[in-house]
Protein backbone atom coordinates (compact mmCIF):
# COMPACT_ATOMS: atom_id res chain seq x y z
CA UNK A 1 0.00 0.00 0.00
CA UNK A 2 1.38 3.46 -0.83
CA UNK A 3 1.94 5.96 1.97
CA UNK A 4 0.61 9.50 1.93
CA UNK A 5 4.08 10.63 0.83
CA UNK A 6 3.98 8.12 -2.04
CA UNK A 7 0.60 9.45 -3.20
CA UNK A 8 1.83 13.05 -3.11
CA UNK A 9 5.06 12.17 -4.91
CA UNK A 10 3.27 10.23 -7.67
CA UNK A 11 1.55 13.30 -9.07
CA UNK A 12 3.15 15.51 -11.70
CA UNK A 13 2.48 19.22 -12.08
CA UNK A 14 0.98 20.28 -15.41
CA UNK A 15 4.00 22.55 -15.92
CA UNK A 16 6.31 19.52 -15.73
CA UNK A 17 4.16 17.63 -18.24
CA UNK A 18 4.28 20.58 -20.61
CA UNK A 19 8.03 20.91 -20.12
CA UNK A 20 8.54 17.21 -20.89
CA UNK A 21 6.56 17.52 -24.13
CA UNK A 22 8.59 20.59 -25.10
CA UNK A 23 11.91 18.88 -24.35
CA UNK A 24 10.87 15.73 -26.22
CA UNK A 25 9.76 17.69 -29.30
CA UNK A 26 13.01 19.66 -29.26
CA UNK A 27 15.12 16.52 -28.93
CA UNK A 28 13.31 14.83 -31.82
CA UNK A 29 13.76 17.91 -33.97
CA UNK A 30 17.43 18.37 -33.16
CA UNK A 31 18.44 14.72 -33.42
CA UNK A 32 16.72 14.25 -36.78
CA UNK A 33 16.50 10.52 -35.97
CA UNK A 34 13.68 8.03 -36.06
CA UNK A 35 12.27 7.13 -32.66
CA UNK A 36 9.78 4.99 -30.74
CA UNK A 37 6.52 6.64 -29.67
CA UNK A 38 4.90 5.07 -26.60
CA UNK A 39 1.32 4.84 -25.38
CA UNK A 40 -0.63 2.76 -22.85
CA UNK A 41 -3.29 0.22 -23.77
CA UNK A 42 -5.85 0.71 -21.00
CA UNK A 43 -8.25 -1.77 -19.47
CA UNK A 44 -5.97 -4.79 -19.21
CA UNK A 45 -4.78 -3.80 -15.73
CA UNK A 46 -6.87 -2.09 -13.07
CA UNK A 47 -4.26 0.58 -12.42
CA UNK A 48 -4.94 2.07 -15.86
CA UNK A 49 -8.60 2.69 -15.02
CA UNK A 50 -9.59 6.14 -13.76
CA UNK A 51 -11.95 4.62 -11.19
CA UNK A 52 -9.17 2.71 -9.41
CA UNK A 53 -8.21 4.50 -6.20
CA UNK A 54 -4.41 4.56 -6.04
CA UNK A 55 -4.40 5.38 -2.31
CA UNK A 56 -6.20 2.17 -1.33
CA UNK A 57 -5.29 -0.21 -4.15
CA UNK A 58 -3.33 -3.27 -3.00
CA UNK A 59 -1.75 -4.99 -5.99
CA UNK A 60 -0.80 -8.00 -3.86
CA UNK A 61 -4.49 -8.75 -3.27
CA UNK A 62 -5.48 -7.94 -6.87
CA UNK A 63 -3.18 -10.35 -8.75
CA UNK A 64 -0.90 -7.45 -9.72
CA UNK A 65 -4.01 -5.63 -11.03
CA UNK A 66 -5.18 -8.23 -13.54
CA UNK A 67 -8.42 -6.96 -15.13
CA UNK A 68 -9.06 -9.77 -17.63
CA UNK A 69 -10.28 -13.28 -16.88
CA UNK A 70 -6.83 -14.84 -16.81
CA UNK A 71 -3.16 -14.34 -17.62
CA UNK A 72 -3.67 -16.47 -20.70
CA UNK A 73 -6.18 -13.86 -21.89
CA UNK A 74 -3.60 -11.11 -21.34
CA UNK A 75 -0.81 -12.75 -23.30
CA UNK A 76 -3.12 -14.08 -26.00
CA UNK A 77 -4.25 -10.47 -26.42
CA UNK A 78 -0.65 -9.21 -26.58
CA UNK A 79 0.21 -11.91 -29.12
CA UNK A 80 -2.82 -10.95 -31.22
CA UNK A 81 -1.89 -7.26 -31.07
CA UNK A 82 1.62 -7.99 -32.27
CA UNK A 83 0.46 -10.44 -34.95
CA UNK A 84 -2.12 -8.05 -36.39
CA UNK A 85 -0.18 -4.80 -35.92
CA UNK A 86 -0.47 -2.37 -38.80
CA UNK A 87 3.25 -2.75 -39.53
CA UNK A 88 6.48 -4.32 -38.29
CA UNK A 89 7.20 -0.95 -36.72
CA UNK A 90 4.64 -1.57 -33.96
CA UNK A 91 5.48 -3.68 -30.90
CA UNK A 92 3.37 -4.34 -27.81
CA UNK A 93 4.95 -5.32 -24.51
CA UNK A 94 3.82 -5.81 -20.93
CA UNK A 95 6.12 -3.92 -18.56
CA UNK A 96 6.15 -4.96 -14.91
CA UNK A 97 7.47 -1.83 -13.19
CA UNK A 98 8.81 -2.80 -9.77
CA UNK A 99 9.81 -0.33 -7.09
CA UNK A 100 12.62 -1.34 -4.75
CA UNK A 101 11.74 -2.36 -1.20
CA UNK A 102 12.05 0.05 1.70
CA UNK A 103 15.49 1.63 1.90
CA UNK A 104 17.02 3.47 4.85
CA UNK A 105 16.31 6.75 3.06
CA UNK A 106 12.61 5.82 2.91
CA UNK A 107 12.68 5.09 6.62
CA UNK A 108 14.26 8.47 7.37
CA UNK A 109 11.87 10.25 5.00
CA UNK A 110 8.87 8.81 6.84
CA UNK A 111 10.36 9.66 10.25
CA UNK A 112 11.27 13.28 9.49
CA UNK A 113 8.41 14.17 7.14
CA UNK A 114 8.38 15.55 3.62
CA UNK A 115 9.53 19.11 4.25
CA UNK A 116 12.34 18.30 6.70
CA UNK A 117 13.56 15.46 4.48
CA UNK A 118 13.62 17.45 1.24
CA UNK A 119 15.01 20.63 2.76
CA UNK A 120 17.59 19.23 5.15
CA UNK A 121 18.06 15.56 5.90
CA UNK A 122 18.18 14.30 2.30
CA UNK A 123 21.31 16.42 1.74
CA UNK A 124 23.16 14.57 4.50
CA UNK A 125 24.36 10.97 4.45
CA UNK A 126 22.75 9.99 7.77
CA UNK A 127 21.52 11.17 11.15
CA UNK A 128 23.97 9.44 13.48
CA UNK A 129 21.68 6.42 13.84
CA UNK A 130 21.14 5.24 10.28
CA UNK A 131 23.05 5.83 7.04
CA UNK A 132 21.25 6.48 3.75
CA UNK A 133 23.89 7.97 1.50
CA UNK A 134 25.45 7.48 -0.86
CA UNK A 135 23.40 4.70 -2.44
CA UNK A 136 20.96 3.76 0.33
CA UNK A 137 20.62 0.07 1.17
CA UNK A 138 17.47 -1.93 1.90
CA UNK A 139 16.12 -2.23 5.43
CA UNK A 140 14.99 -5.61 6.77
CA UNK A 141 11.46 -4.59 5.80
CA UNK A 142 12.69 -3.86 2.28
CA UNK A 143 14.21 -7.32 2.03
CA UNK A 144 10.95 -8.82 3.29
CA UNK A 145 8.96 -6.87 0.69
CA UNK A 146 11.16 -8.26 -2.07
CA UNK A 147 10.69 -11.80 -0.78
CA UNK A 148 6.90 -11.35 -0.60
CA UNK A 149 6.89 -10.16 -4.21
CA UNK A 150 8.69 -13.37 -5.09
CA UNK A 151 5.92 -15.31 -3.36
CA UNK A 152 3.30 -13.36 -5.33
CA UNK A 153 5.10 -14.06 -8.60
CA UNK A 154 5.29 -17.73 -7.65
CA UNK A 155 1.53 -17.84 -7.00
CA UNK A 156 0.62 -16.07 -10.23
CA UNK A 157 3.04 -18.08 -12.36
CA UNK A 158 1.19 -21.15 -11.13
CA UNK A 159 -1.98 -19.49 -12.46
CA UNK A 160 -0.59 -18.76 -15.91
CA UNK A 161 1.50 -15.59 -15.54
CA UNK A 162 4.52 -15.89 -17.80
CA UNK A 163 8.00 -15.42 -16.38
CA UNK A 164 9.51 -12.23 -17.86
CA UNK A 165 11.76 -12.69 -20.86
CA UNK A 166 14.05 -9.76 -20.06
CA UNK A 167 15.07 -7.92 -16.87
CA UNK A 168 16.37 -4.37 -16.56
CA UNK A 169 17.44 -2.69 -13.33
CA UNK A 170 18.66 0.61 -11.92
CA UNK A 171 22.34 0.74 -10.89
CA UNK A 172 21.44 1.71 -7.31
CA UNK A 173 21.96 -1.11 -4.82
CA UNK A 174 18.46 -1.07 -3.38
CA UNK A 175 16.97 -1.83 -6.79
CA UNK A 176 19.48 -4.54 -7.67
CA UNK A 177 19.06 -6.18 -4.25
CA UNK A 178 15.27 -6.04 -4.57
CA UNK A 179 15.44 -7.77 -7.94
CA UNK A 180 17.82 -10.42 -6.61
CA UNK A 181 15.71 -11.25 -3.56
CA UNK A 182 12.45 -11.18 -5.50
CA UNK A 183 13.59 -13.68 -8.09
CA UNK A 184 16.21 -15.87 -6.44
CA UNK A 185 15.01 -16.36 -2.84
CA UNK A 186 12.38 -18.76 -4.20
CA UNK A 187 14.54 -20.01 -7.08
CA UNK A 188 12.18 -18.49 -9.64
CA UNK A 189 14.96 -17.81 -12.13
CA UNK A 190 18.68 -18.31 -12.57
CA UNK A 191 20.20 -14.84 -12.93
CA UNK A 192 23.22 -16.30 -14.73
CA UNK A 193 20.82 -17.52 -17.40
CA UNK A 194 18.55 -14.48 -17.75
CA UNK A 195 21.40 -11.92 -17.33
CA UNK A 196 19.56 -8.82 -16.00
CA UNK A 197 20.97 -5.59 -17.41
CA UNK A 198 21.94 -2.56 -15.31
CA UNK A 199 20.93 0.64 -17.14
CA UNK A 200 22.09 4.09 -16.02
CA UNK A 201 19.02 5.88 -17.35
CA UNK A 202 16.45 4.05 -15.21
CA UNK A 203 17.95 5.24 -11.93
CA UNK A 204 16.18 7.59 -9.54
CA UNK A 205 15.89 11.37 -9.91
CA UNK A 206 19.46 12.64 -9.62
CA UNK A 207 21.12 15.30 -7.51
CA UNK A 208 21.13 16.81 -3.98
CA UNK A 209 19.70 13.72 -2.24
CA UNK A 210 22.76 11.67 -1.29
CA UNK A 211 20.76 8.42 -1.32
CA UNK A 212 20.52 8.76 -5.12
CA UNK A 213 24.27 8.88 -5.78
CA UNK A 214 25.45 5.55 -7.18
CA UNK A 215 28.52 3.47 -6.47
CA UNK A 216 31.47 3.31 -8.90
CA UNK A 217 31.07 0.85 -11.75
CA UNK A 218 33.91 -1.31 -10.41
CA UNK A 219 32.07 -1.77 -7.09
CA UNK A 220 28.81 -2.67 -8.82
CA UNK A 221 30.75 -5.10 -10.99
CA UNK A 222 32.45 -6.70 -7.96
CA UNK A 223 29.21 -7.01 -5.95
CA UNK A 224 26.77 -8.13 -8.62
CA UNK A 225 28.31 -9.35 -11.88
CA UNK A 226 29.46 -12.69 -10.39
CA UNK A 227 25.75 -13.34 -9.68
CA UNK A 228 24.87 -13.04 -13.37
CA UNK A 229 24.04 -9.35 -13.65
CA UNK A 230 25.45 -7.41 -16.60
CA UNK A 231 26.20 -3.70 -16.99
CA UNK A 232 25.30 -1.89 -20.20
CA UNK A 233 28.00 -0.61 -22.55
CA UNK A 234 29.09 2.98 -21.96
CA UNK A 235 28.49 2.82 -18.19
CA UNK A 236 31.28 4.96 -16.74
CA UNK A 237 33.28 4.35 -13.56
CA UNK A 238 32.27 7.38 -11.48
CA UNK A 239 28.81 8.89 -11.06
CA UNK A 240 29.29 11.93 -13.29
CA UNK A 241 25.55 12.69 -13.37
CA UNK A 242 24.92 13.36 -9.69
CA UNK A 243 25.30 16.99 -8.55
CA UNK A 244 25.29 18.23 -4.97
CA UNK A 245 23.69 21.56 -5.90
CA UNK A 246 21.15 20.66 -8.61
CA UNK A 247 18.26 18.20 -8.52
CA UNK A 248 16.98 16.91 -11.82
CA UNK A 249 13.40 17.96 -12.65
CA UNK A 250 10.65 15.45 -13.35
CA UNK A 251 10.60 16.54 -17.01
CA UNK A 252 14.35 15.98 -17.31
CA UNK A 253 14.07 12.58 -15.68
CA UNK A 254 11.24 11.65 -18.04
CA UNK A 255 13.45 12.49 -21.04
CA UNK A 256 16.08 10.19 -19.58
CA UNK A 257 13.52 7.41 -19.03
CA UNK A 258 12.30 7.86 -22.60
CA UNK A 259 15.86 7.16 -23.75
CA UNK A 260 15.91 3.95 -21.73
CA UNK A 261 12.69 2.79 -23.38
CA UNK A 262 14.12 3.64 -26.80
CA UNK A 263 16.96 1.23 -26.03
CA UNK A 264 14.68 -1.46 -24.58
CA UNK A 265 12.38 -1.42 -27.62
CA UNK A 266 15.00 -0.92 -30.29
CA UNK A 267 18.22 -2.43 -28.96
CA UNK A 268 17.72 -4.90 -26.14
CA UNK A 269 14.53 -6.79 -26.98
CA UNK A 270 12.93 -8.44 -29.99
CA UNK A 271 9.31 -8.19 -31.07
CA UNK A 272 8.72 -11.65 -29.60
CA UNK A 273 9.96 -10.59 -26.16
CA UNK A 274 6.75 -9.09 -24.85
CA UNK A 275 7.02 -9.58 -21.08
CA UNK A 276 9.59 -7.28 -19.46
CA UNK A 277 10.52 -6.54 -15.84
CA UNK A 278 12.07 -3.18 -14.87
CA UNK A 279 13.15 -2.70 -11.24
CA UNK A 280 13.76 0.91 -10.26
CA UNK A 281 12.36 3.66 -8.03
CA UNK A 282 9.23 5.67 -7.24
CA UNK A 283 10.48 8.68 -9.22
CA UNK A 284 11.56 6.49 -12.12
CA UNK A 285 8.15 4.81 -12.24
CA UNK A 286 6.42 8.19 -12.00
CA UNK A 287 8.42 9.41 -15.01
CA UNK A 288 7.92 6.14 -16.91
CA UNK A 289 4.16 6.45 -16.51
CA UNK A 290 4.40 9.99 -17.88
CA UNK A 291 6.39 8.78 -20.90
CA UNK A 292 3.91 5.94 -21.47
CA UNK A 293 0.84 8.17 -21.28
CA UNK A 294 -0.43 6.23 -18.26
CA UNK A 295 -2.37 7.92 -15.49
CA UNK A 296 -0.34 8.85 -12.39
CA UNK A 297 -0.40 5.99 -9.91
CA UNK A 298 1.22 5.80 -6.49
CA UNK A 299 3.47 2.81 -5.81
CA UNK A 300 4.52 1.93 -2.27
CA UNK A 301 7.98 0.63 -1.41
CA UNK A 302 8.32 -2.83 -2.90
CA UNK A 303 5.25 -2.24 -5.08
CA UNK A 304 4.67 -3.35 -8.67
CA UNK A 305 2.55 -1.94 -11.49
CA UNK A 306 2.07 -3.70 -14.84
CA UNK A 307 1.45 -1.66 -18.00
CA UNK A 308 0.57 -2.86 -21.50
CA UNK A 309 2.53 -0.59 -23.81
CA UNK A 310 2.34 0.11 -27.52
CA UNK A 311 5.60 1.19 -29.10
CA UNK A 312 5.41 2.62 -32.61
CA UNK A 313 8.58 3.33 -34.59
CA UNK A 314 8.29 6.75 -36.18
CA UNK A 315 10.51 7.39 -39.20
CA UNK A 316 11.87 10.91 -39.17
CA UNK A 317 11.91 12.01 -42.80
CA UNK A 318 13.42 15.44 -42.26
Amino acid sequence: MPSQIDVIDSHIASSEREKYNELLALEIQQSNRSYWKFSTVTGVFKQSLTETNEATFDYSKERFGLNLESWDKVFDYVHELNATAESDNVRYKVLFLARHGQGYHNLAHSQYGDDAWNNYWSKLTGDGKIVWGPDALLTNLGLSQAHKNGELWNQEIAKGLKVPQRWFVSPLSRSIDTMIHTWTDLDLVDLKTVRPLVMENIREQMGVHTCDKRLPRSVIDYKYCPLGIEIEDGFVEQDIYYQDDYRESTAEQAIRLNKSLQDIWGKYTTKEESNICITSHSGSIRSLLLVLGHRPFAIGTGGVIPVLVKGEFITNEQ
